[in-house]
């Protein structure tokens, strides 16, 4: 005895056991700070994934309020409303994205962490392992030193195997990004001196996050350029600490950032000296042997310069190697968007490797021209 199914029985009986695949590996998730440029790009890509089922927003100011009437850009994409994070069941989630200000995370993540629910951490509150050093940057003192060693540095570049068995994930922040992406190659190949690194890095407006303040007003930072932070830079210690693992020895690095007329961006110009028995090679297969099989580090041919508005809105990191005048002085071209690959989208990357997805998933936008 024979069945026979009609072409339309068995198309939506393929359809119901695809979408039933489809549901089955949805994961929840939650999002405490919601209303910050990190926060809403954040949303921004998430309602995007096919995986993720966004189930809270929490925000203490904007409790009540819909997310869509806040940013419209989401009209459509997110129906949800912000919730008071005192009533929110974060415990409910699979996992939990803090897209908050430095010494939020510290004091919620250890009752998560219990409930058995995963935690990705965009502000730097587990990013430096040495205590004190962090208190001494960030002033005050840490709520939850015991998880900082469990935590795992976010950069999937370097600690990829690491982040998939991870239970709280440090999410890297933004010029650390696109400066250590830059000068990984040449320290994991010890061809550099390692005692006079130099990172000129310049970031748009957004960087500064989503308050109202003066130097970031229209007509303060409009037509003009400047540097802050000379003295001393809250990334310093984060960038120090990431490359002198991969160096294995402490690194001396000059850190300079500089506040754009632009939105969206990182350009990181880095410097570095050939040690002396390392003239003679090829930086260009250097960079694009290390980085071949990353699907978000793009080496550009030899000689180009990479622009901020080539990666916007996207999730890629683009360099460019020189040697000027063939000397012994390598110059590395970094540039990312920093509410991307700088925060939200490396933090999508990251759960991605965290749940077995594939590591692309939802973020392989293609960047914004113009």
């Amino acid at each position: 005895m024979y069945l026979y199914f009609s072409k339309a029985a068995f198309q939506a009986a393929f359809c119901f056991v695809h979408l039933f695949y489809l549901l089955s590996d949805m994961i929840k998730v939650g999002i405490v700070g919601g209303t910050g440029y990190t926060g809403v790009e954040l949303l921004r890509i998430l309602a995007q994934h096919p995986n993720v089922s966004l189930k809270v927003i929490t925000s203490r100011q904007e409790a009540g309020l819909a997310v869509d009437e806040l940013f419209p850009s989401l009209r459509k994409y997110v129906s949800l409303k912000f919730v008071d994070p005192e009533k929110a069941k974060l415990d409910k989630c699979d996992i939990v994205f803090f897209a908050t200000p430095n010494g939020i995370a510290m004091r919620q993540a250890r009752e998560l962490l219990d409930a058995g629910v995963r935690v990705i951490d965009l502000s730097a509150d587990f990013r430096i392992k040495d205590i004190s050093e962090w208190e001494r940057w960030y002033g005050m003192t840490h709520a939850c030193p015991e998880l900082v060693s469990e935590a795992i540095y976010g950069l999937p570049e370097i600690n990829r195997k690491q982040i998939k068995k991870a239970r709280i994930i440090a999410n890297p922040g933004c010029y650390p990004t696109a400066v250590q992406l830059g000068f990984l190659p040449l320290i994991e190949a010890k061809v550099v001196d390692t005692n006079s690194l130099i990172a000129d890095t310049k970031s748009g407006v957004s960087g500064a996050g989503r308050k109202a303040e003066v130097h970031t007003l229209f007509s303060e930072a409009a037509d003009n350029f400047k540097s802050y932070g000379v003295p001393g830079h809250r990334h310093l210690p984060e960038i120090c600490q990431g490359l002198s693992n991969v160096a294995g020895k402490p690194i001396e690095l000059t850190f300079v950032p500089h506040l754009t007329p632009m939105i969206r961006g990182i350009h990181a110009t880095l410097y570095a000296r050939l040690t002396s028995n390392k003239t003679k090679i090829d930086l260009q297969m250097l960079f694009e042997e290390r980085y071949k099989n990353e699907q978000f580090v793009d080496v550009l041919p030899a000689g180009s310069h990479p622009e901020t508005r080539s990666v916007r809105g996207s999730n890629y990191c683009r360099i460019a190697v020189h040697r000027p005048q063939g000397g012994q002085t390598v110059v590395v071209l970094s540039v990312t968007d920093n509410l991307v690959k700088g925060a939200a989208g490396q933090a999508v990357q990251n759960m991605n490797l965290m749940f077995g997805f594939p590591e692309t998933l939802g973020i392989e936008h293609v960047p914004i021209l113009p």
